[in-house]
This record gives C-alpha cells, sequence and structure tokens, in this order.
C-alpha cells in the first residue's frame, strides 16, 4: 500500500470503509492488507434492512453486507459496524432496528456503534421532510427504536452510542454482561427522560 511507501514508520492502520470498497477485495488482498498493517476497519453500515438501504442509496444490501463481513473475518481483520438510529423514518422503524441487528448478530464485529440521525441543512432528507416525503422521528421515538435495536442484539462485543441517558453510560465493552442494564437505563429514560434537553441538544449539532 502507499501508506507503506512513503510513512514506513506507521505500524498499524485503522481503515473507515464502506461495504462497496471490500468487494473488489479478494480474502488473499485482505490478508494482505492485514500483514501490511491493517487492524480495524470501521463500516458505516446505517442499516442492515434492505428497505431501508434502497431508501437511503447505500448501493447494496443486507446479503452483500454478509458476504464483505465474512471476507474480513476469514481474513482475520477486525471491524466495527455502525447502525444509524432513526434513518427509515417513522413507518420502517422496527423494520430497520430488527433486520439491522439480524444482520450485525450474523456478522459478528468487534464493535457495535449507534449514531442518531441528523437533519442538516441543505441535505436532500431535509427536503424531503419539509415536503412530507420523509417521517422522522421524535426523541422519544429514537430512543425506543434504539431499544428495539439493542434487545435483539445478541453479538459478542464492545458497545458505543451517542445517546446519553441520565444517571447511565450505555458505551463500553462486554455487551452482552451489560446488555440489560442498557435496556433498562433506555427504558427509563423513555419513560422519564427530558426530550426538550435530548432534542436541544440534537439541533445544536453541527458535525456527525
Amino acid at each position: 500500500m502507499m501508506i507503506n511507501k512513503y510513512l514506513p514508520k506507521i505500524k498499524y492502520i485503522y481503515d473507515a470503509t464502506r461495504v462497496t470498497d471490500i468487494c473488489n477485495k479478494s480474502i488473499d488482498d485482505l490478508k494482505k492488507m492485514k500483514d501490511l498493517g491493517v487492524r480495524e476497519i470501521s463500516l458505516g453500515i446505517e442499516s442492515g434492512d434492505d428497505w431501508t438501504l434502497e431508501r437511503i442509496n447505500k448501493g447494496y444490501q443486507s446479503k452483500d453486507i454478509l458476504e464483505q463481513c465474512a471476507k474480513l473475518n476469514e481474513a482475520g481483520i477486525d471491524f466495527w459496524m455502525t447502525f444509524l438510529n432513526g434513518v427509515a423514518g417513522r413507518e420502517h422503524s422496527s423494520d430497520h432496528a430488527i433486520n439491522s441487528s439480524k444482520i450485525f448478530n450474523q456478522c459478528k464485529p468487534m464493535t457495535v456503534g449507534t449514531g442518531g440521525l441528523i437533519l442538516f441543512p441543505g441535505t436532500p432528507l431535509l427536503d424531503e421532510a419539509k415536503r412530507g416525503e420523509f417521517d422522522p422521528l421524535s426523541e422519544k421515538e429514537m430512543l425506543e427504536e434504539l431499544k428495539l435495536f439493542v434487545e435483539n442484539l445478541n453479538c459478542d462485543c464492545s458497545f458505543i452510542t451517542h445517546h446519553t441517558v441520565s444517571g447511565g453510560n450505555l458505551t463500553g465493552p462486554d455487551f452482552l454482561s451489560r446488555k440489560e442494564k442498557i435496556i433498562a437505563a433506555l427504558d427509563r429514560e423513555i419513560r422519564h427522560g427530558d426530550m426538550d434537553r435530548l432534542a436541544s441538544v440534537r439541533s445544536s449539532k453541527r458535525t456527525l
């Protein structure tokens, strides 16, 4: 790789990429990349639900996620997978959460990360929301969708989320041993949380 040529002192490489970037790599190619220093890959999966993947123009289906992650596992390269909370809108929220967790479970990533959808000015999705073509989730519904995703997630991984809840930190290693506590914390926030505060925090963000 060019990075090894021009930065020879670098020993380990972390790569943020797409599923489609792995498609043209054979298992042998990936093993060579590992030998050259690639240790972790972050995959912006966003969803494991085919309707949602098509809706947001990801350019692949859930079967492609499974195929490419299987190649990473065989090559011995650790990888992260991200779930984009809220991206399916209200109508497909449950399918997005449940089908994503099913795909994540089969892929067995080292880390699962979640981020919450933000409709930034100038983005097509915000324009669609203004035209009534996209129905975004409320803060409570975002938490309910995240809880549904967590309830159905059963892979042995670390869990990272941008959501903060009152009286609890959801992020950390050993997800399976903490799963019930995470669910309980989300449930408390759904029932008793300050949704206006969460909405204010989200609206103040300028980047992901």
